[in-house]
């Protein structure tokens, strides 16, 4: 049996010596055909076997040695989408039917442990006794015959070529040599017994001898010009010299680079030549050379075979990236082309894995149109692969970059992936909606807005402009509407603000505070401002657009049901849904949808994002891709194709940054502002302002009304108004008599209370009284706070109702914007929701009209009519500054008035015959008034708000000032003054503080006196003229001070230089100053204006004069009256005067509080003249101070007397 054996494997081994060369041609053309099947085209092996009496499926070393099964072949069975895919592949039904029968057949599984150490030692005893001694006896006999065969042949030969061709053999071209490719040796033949001899030594890894032999078969194969085993001679010859141990000499790379040469170019062999580049490339490579060695692979690249190139490419491909400074890009460019080519050969997932691998170089590196190819390849090919996440994934890349594209490049990008994507949800129809890439969506941008949109103006009628979507956000209006809401409900809550106010918030966005779950009342709209973004070049156009929402309703039970809807379809019981049918965004357009929900029951409603249908227009390609498509307004477009699906709205909220921990961390608060929570019915109030101007004169008084609606289903109870800018509005006085009748009732059609008086009325002052909390202001009230007359104080459900209202147009001119925040509540009380508002911004531009100049001084009279003293002239300087833009020919002072608690004005100082005062454009007008204290009963104490007015008119008409609007606009213009509670002067009558006498000398320089002027100004507009009333106002403080109607400018006040030291005293001084003092008491001189002496009798005249002394102060006061002369120089004595004063020439008196003391004094002249009696010095302190101060009084105007000789 074993001597058998022998037998056969010594034949076996004969067989495979002596065709060593042949097995190197056996692969086939169908290599090409795919890389998984390789055929022979020649049948040698099976020939020479079946002579020796052997079957074809002899195994050598256990496979199988007839090659239509390839050992290193894959399963088709295991790679069922090669053999789909590839258009060129050759089924083999025997050869998958072997394949199937060999793969149940479980080879020596019947051999036992003794069995496979005794082919073990077989094996071992075979080698070494059999093997080995006969390759050794083979070599040395082929040594031999060769001496001996090939020196005989050589020298006949080459004595037959000298003798008739010469000593030299012309070397052929590679043309010349392609006739000899097909040479065949006999196997007898010296050349074939060097090549079996090189094959054994190389067998038995004698690299070096069998280099020797590859290199003189090498020789010999070329000089018979048989190139195709020359050039098997050269590859093995490279082989050996790069196998040899120490490498005694370089890698002979020439010489592969002539085998493939050769193999390609003389022999028309591909797949030799592409053996001998994939050897040649791992030996360079091995080496270190991966620049040859990519060289070599692409050298081989051709258009024959797509397969093969796209096998070097892949190649080359790797050495690029296996260099020591890696080439990426290099690599990744190889790979597409590899990718490519094996696309074109049919290996869809070799060219898949390509593409994929190289993404991985391209991809985030700015490189978007080499992006866009790879993804828009490996999308088609995992189509084709039906592998269609991935090809969803590749296309959704290609659509949410900022694409370079052109227009229809971008379309038949998105076309595609609307076709794979329509695809994927055939296959699960009943799925979830699939997220779409397309628009993008700014969600931090998204905008919620709880109530009805507003409504437009009607005729007269504007409603008021609240808040909308189409407002800008403004940070300073913002913190201005909520102070303004915190001033109402500090007031609605008697002074206090409740700890767990919230400011109303009817519009949210990114600046607002979205911590806290946002209300919403039932039966009112929500409008969720969505912002798209078109970043194609296409447009797209979304249909059938709607909100996706999740609503849990809460009932009375308390019980809880949650309802999640995502598409509404039919009449929804719990949240109404709007639907907009068509939405386009145009090319590279940002665009806003709103959206509506209509929330039927209450509950807590969650907005999860949009759904909708995305697709393209058709023909859109052919646009310009910038304006807009024909016919894109219309509402009607017809789709080439769309798919159903959302996109969440998904909002970070702010970052956290208050604690420790936040600061070092990166934390992010919630945003709940889509999540809002559905409260029960509420009132709703709807404002309307009718007749409402936009356009006024400084100070001009208007008549509007004001249409409060309840258009909900609730009454509402509690209106209030609060402004800024009380002095702007007023809906009249609390009761009705101080509120006049509707324009059409009244006389001239006058916004004002009139009365018709008599002539003889005009010289003197008509006084009235009012008191400020008839008019809704107060100590210590908020003025900015009106509430709203409304009848019964209750607006029921659908009623309305019309109110006067009066403004005033601002003294500075310009653009004003006046805020009216409505508050309201309902009767019934919500746990939630305590109150409403509404806003309004009125916009009004006012022109000059008046400037208002007033100065007030005490007069020289001590007494009036009635015997008391106290009187003060009043100056009224009235200009007009318009320039006649607003049509405005003259304005007429009608009257002036003044209101206090202590003074009034009594008459005209100056009153012309012309009683009615006419000032054109940039005429001046002067008035001057006397002003006397109020009677005892007239003067109330300190802490009242009882007002005196009195009116001097300059015409027929009285407009009582002491009634609305003239008192409400009044009193709005003291609101500030009127706000601080007054300090109650202290009755006591022992020793005063110093902080006590201070202030009362301080409120001798006082004076509490209000002017009010009134006028009327004629305008022409349209053809017809108007008469416009206003008034202004000019508050009066100090004595010898200027006030002015308007506000002044303040100029900057100049730079000073610092101060690097602390002072030494920081304390203030409270103590009055030298001006204050001064005016503690008043003089006055009496005497007779002219008096006739004779001269001539008598040289000597005396003139009895009378000094009156008043203590303007409540305090005690020394005086000191000096009568001599304050005389220095000669020009003194001639501007008084030669006169003296006889008598006493110092007195000392003390004054009591508000005590009048007079002096008898006896000047005496000695010719006759015109002389200043203005001489004495009047000097005062405090009684319990120590300080002296000359009063300022008598030099304020000249005391002249005439002497005359008789």
């Amino acid at each position: 049996m074993e001597l058998r054996v022998a037998i056969y494997l010594k034949l076996i081994l004969e067989h495979l010596i002596e065709h060593q060369m042949n097995r190197y041609q056996i692969l086939g053309e169908s290599y090409e055909d795919g890389p998984c099947t390789i055929t022979s085209n020649k049948n040698s092996d099976s020939n020479l076997l079946s002579l020796d009496g052997l079957d074809n499926e002899v195994k050598v070393d256990g496979l199988p040695n007839n090659f239509r099964a390839h050992p290193l072949q894959l399963d088709p069975s295991s790679d069922s989408s090669n053999s789909i895919d590839g258009p060129d592949h050759v089924k083999s039904t025997s050869l998958h039917e072997t394949k199937k029968a060999n793969a149940g057949i479980i080879h020596g599984a019947c051999l036992t442990l003794t069995d496979h150490d005794r082919i073990r030692q077989f094996i071992q005893e075979f080698t070494f006794r059999g093997l080995l001694p006969h390759i050794e006896k083979t070599i040395r006999q082929l040594n031999d015959q060769l001496i001996s065969r090939k020196g005989l042949s050589r020298s006949l030969f080459s004595a037959t070529k000298k003798w008739f061709s010469g000593s030299k053999v012309p070397e052929k071209s590679v043309n010349e040599l392609k006739n000899t490719s097909g040479l065949l040796y006999p196997p007898e033949a010296p050349e074939l017994q060097i090549r079996k001899m090189a094959d054994l030594c190389f067998l038995v890894q004698h690299y070096d001898l069998a280099y020797s032999c590859y290199h003189t078969a090498k020789k010999d194969f070329l000089n018979d010009q048989a190139m195709l085993y020359a050039a098997g001679a050269l590859e093995m010859a490279a082989v050996s010299a790069f196998l040899q141990p120490g490498a005694p000499r370089p890698y002979p790379a020439h010489y592969m680079d002539t085998a493939i040469q050769t193999y390609r170019d003389i022999c028309k062999n591909m797949v030799l030549a592409e053996r001998c580049v994939l050897l040649s490339a791992e030996i360079l490579k091995s080496q270190g050379k991966y620049s040859e060695a990519a060289a070599l692979l692409i050298r081989l690249t051709s258009e024959d075979s797509d397969l093969r190139s796209a096998l070097l490419l892949e190649q080359a491909a790797h050495c690029f990236i296996n260099m020591k400074s890696p080439m990426v890009r290099k690599y990744a460019f190889h790979m597409i082309l590899a990718g490519h080519r094996f696309s074109k050969a049919g290996q869809k997932k070799h060219a898949l894995r390509c593409y994929c691998q190289a993404m991985q170089v391209y991809k985030g590196k700015g490189w978007s149109l080499a992006e866009d190819h790879i993804n828009f390849t490996i999308g088609r090919q995992s189509y084709t692969l039906r592998q269609l996440d991935n090809a969803v994934s590749a296309f959704r890349h290609i659509l949410i970059n900022e694409s370079k594209q052109s227009a229809a490049q971008q379309g038949a990008f998105l076309r595609e992936y609307l076709y794979v994507y329509k695809n994927v949800s055939q296959l699960s129809p009943d799925g979830p909606l699939p997220q779409l890439p397309l628009p993008y969506i700014n969600s931090s941008a998204t905008r919620v807005f709880f109530g009805h949109d507003r409504r437009p103006a009607d005729g007269e009628k504007q409603a008021a402009t609240h808040v909308s979507l189409d407002q800008e956000y403004d940070s300073e209006s913002s913190q201005q509407w909520r102070e303004l809401e915190e001033q109402v409900v500090s007031v609605v809550n008697r002074g206090v603000l409740p700890s767990n106010f919230h400011p109303t918030q009817y519009c949210l966005n990114s600046y607002s505070d979205n911590s806290r779950f946002p209300l919403a009342v039932v039966e009112e709209p929500i409008t969720v401002e969505v912002a798209f973004r078109n970043p194609l070049k296409v447009p797209l156009l979304l249909t059938d657009l709607s909100l996706l929402w999740k609503f849990q309703p809460k009932y009375v039970s308390g019980k809880d049901n949650e309802e999640v809807k995502e598409l509404v379809k039919g009449e929804p019981e719990m949240i109404g849904t709007e639907v907009i049918s068509e939405f386009l965004i145009n090319s590279e357009e940002s665009k806003v949808a709103r959206l509506k929900l209509f929330p039927h029951h209450i509950g807590e409603l969650h907005i999860l994002g949009v759904v909708y249908n995305l697709g393209t227009i058709q023909g859109s390609v052919a646009v310009d891709g910038i304006g807009a498509l024909p016919g894109c307004h219309t509402g009607k477009h017809s789709l080439s194709m769309s798919v159903r699906g959302r996109q969440d709205l998904e909002i970070q909220g702010p970052r956290l940054n208050n604690t420790k921990e936040e600061k070092t961390s990166i934390k992010y608060g919630p945003d709940r502002r889509l999540d809002p929570i559905i409260t029960e019915e509420m009132p709703l109030l709807e404002v309307f302002f009718i007749h409402f101007p936009t356009g006024l004169l400084c100070g001009e008084i208007r008549k509007a009304y004001v249409e409060f609606v309840n258009v909900s289903k609730c009454p509402l109870t509690g209106l209030k108004v609060v402004s800024k800018r009380p002095e702007f509005f007023t809906f009249g006085g609390n009761t009705a008599v101080l509120t006049p009748l509707s324009p059409s009732a009244s006389e001239n059609c006058s916004a004002y209370k009139t009365v018709v008086t008599d002539s003889t009325s005009v010289c003197t002052a008509l006084v009235s009284s009012a008191s400020s909390v008839d008019f809704g202001i107060g100590i210590g009230s908020q003025p900015e706070v009106i509430s709203v007359p409304l009848p019964d104080t209750v607006l029921l459900p659908g009623a309305s109702v019309q109110l006067p209202m009066w403004l005033r147009g601002p003294d500075e001119e310009g653009v004003h914007e006046i805020n009216f925040l409505f508050y309201y509540e309902s009767v019934k009380k919500q746990p939630k929701i305590r109150h409403r508002i509404l806003r309004h911004t009125a916009v009004i531009c006012t022109s000059r009209s008046l400037n208002v100049r007033a100065t007030v001084c005490r007069s020289n009279s001590l007494e009036d009519e009635e015997g008391r003293g106290g009187n003060m002239l009043v100056f009224v300087d009235v200009e007009n500054t318009n320039t006649s833009e607003a049509g405005v020919k003259e304005f007429h002072i009608v009257q002036v008035s003044s209101s206090s608690r202590h003074w009034k004005l009594q008459k005209s100082v100056n009153l012309s015959e012309n009683k009615d005062a006419k000032l054109a454009s940039r005429e001046k007008g002067k008035f001057c008034f006397k002003a006397t204290q109020c009677k005892e009963e007239e003067v109330v104490t300190e802490v009242s708000e009882k007002y005196t007015f009195a009116d001097i008119i300059f015409g027929n008409e009285q407009i009582v000032s002491s009634a609305s609007p003239c008192a409400d606009f009044f009193y709005r213009s003291l609101s500030s003054e009127l706000k601080k509670p007054q300090a109650q002067s202290s009755v006591h009558t022992g020793k005063q503080s110093v902080e006590d006498v201070t202030k009362l000398i301080q409120k001798c320089n006082e004076v509490d006196l209000n002017i009010v002027v009134l006028w009327k100004a004629y305008v022409v507009e349209d053809s017809k003229q108007l008469i416009l009333e206003g008034q202004h106002h000019v508050v009066l403080r100090t004595i010898g001070k200027e006030a002015f109607s308007y506000p002044q400018k303040q100029e900057p006040p100049e730079m000073e230089l610092l101060k690097f030291f602390r002072p030494e005293n920081t304390t203030v001084s409270s103590r009055p100053s030298a001006e204050q003092l001064s005016n503690l008491i008043k003089t006055s001189l009496h005497y007779p204006e002219s008096f006739n002496h004779p001269f001539h009798q008598k040289s000597l005249c005396l003139v009895p004069v009378t000094l009156l002394l008043s203590n303007c102060s409540k305090a005690d006061v020394d005086v000191i009256v000096d009568l001599r002369h304050k005389t220095t120089s000669p020009e003194a004595l001639e501007i008084h005067g030669s006169f003296t004063w006889l008598g006493q020439t110092q007195y000392k008196l003390q004054l009591k509080s508000q005590e009048i003391h007079s002096l008898q004094l006896k000047a005496c002249f000695v010719h006759t003249g015109v002389y200043n009696l203005g001489t004495p010095r009047v000097f005062a302190k405090l009684s319990d101070q120590v300080t002296v101060f000359e009063t300022s009084q008598q030099s304020s105007m000249p005391a002249l007397i005439i002497i005359n000789n008789v």
